[in-house]
C-alpha cells in the first residue's frame, strides 16, 4: 500500500494486489488515518466493477461518520451507477477539489 500525506488529506493506492486484498490492508490502517481526509485512487485496478466500488461503503460510512471525507478516485465506474453515500470522482484534483468543499460545509456547520 502506498501513503502520500498531504496536510490533512492522506492518498492512499496500491499496485498489483486483488480488491479484496486492499481493502483489508485499507481496513488495517484505517486507525491511524482516522484524523485525515482519504483519498484512494483505484488506478491500478483494470477490470474495476461497481460491486467492488460497493465493498468500499463500510470503510467510507465509518470514515465520513467521524467527520472526515472520503473518496475514491476511478474513471472505470461512474458515479451515477453508485448511491450517493459513496463519493467515486475521476480524478485527483476532483477529488481534492471535494474534499475542500466538504470541509468549508463542516465549517460551516453542515
Amino acid at each position: 500500500m502506498i501513503i502520500d500525506k498531504q496536510g490533512t488529506t492522506t492518498i492512499v493506492s496500491q499496485e498489483d494486489i486483488d480488491i479484496q486484498a486492499f481493502i483489508a490492508n485499507l481496513n488495517a490502517k484505517l486507525e491511524d488515518l482516522t484524523h485525515d481526509n482519504l483519498v484512494v485512487k483505484l488506478f491500478s485496478f483494470e477490470d474495476l466493477t461497481v460491486s467492488q466500488v460497493l465493498e468500499f461503503q463500510p470503510l467510507s460510512d465509518n470514515h465520513r461518520g467521524k467527520k472526515r471525507s472520503f473518496v475514491l478516485v476511478t474513471a472505470k465506474v461512474s458515479y451515477d451507477e453508485l448511491p450517493e453515500s459513496i463519493c467515486v470522482v475521476p480524478t485527483l484534483q476532483e477529488a481534492m477539489d471535494f474534499i475542500e468543499m466538504e470541509e468549508i460545509e463542516r465549517d460551516l456547520g453542515f
